[in-house]
């Protein structure tokens, strides 16, 4: 009997204890760490400035992010695939719009080109 009362003290020793960390040490961490709030005070007025002016900005990143996300997983296909089809999409689209400007660059500069009287580089 002396060795099984050994064995229940031992066992109520390890889930004492095993509670006192596993509750302990979460709260010891909410304890210690600072909030936002106290971070922000312990800025300098320069980085607070700046911070308050991005602040809306990153708000609004993370807002389209997470707007995109959910788009995203509409789709049957994994997320990073959709993601790349349609960072393809949009790189495409980039490309095709960069040519159309410089198509309409073109024929602005030969409209003003013909307008002052000067030859063409397609009649030379």
């Amino acid at each position: 009997m002396a060795a099984r009362s050994g064995r229940l003290g031992t066992w109520l020793k390890m889930l004492v204890v095993g509670g006192a960390v596993c509750v302990g040490g979460p709260a010891l961490v909410m304890w210690v760490q600072p909030t936002d709030e106290e971070l922000f005070k312990k800025y300098n007025p320069e980085l607070q400035k700046k911070s308050l002016e991005r602040r809306y900005e990153k708000q609004k990143e993370f807002d389209d992010f997470v707007t995109q996300l959910k788009e995203y997983s509409k789709s049957n296909k994994p997320i990073w695939i959709v993601q790349k089809e349609a960072e393809t999409k949009r790189k495409e689209e980039m490309l095709r719009q960069d040519s159309l400007n410089a198509e309409e660059a073109k024929a602005r500069k030969e409209a003003m080109r013909r307008e002052s009287g000067l030859p063409s580089n397609s009649d030379t």
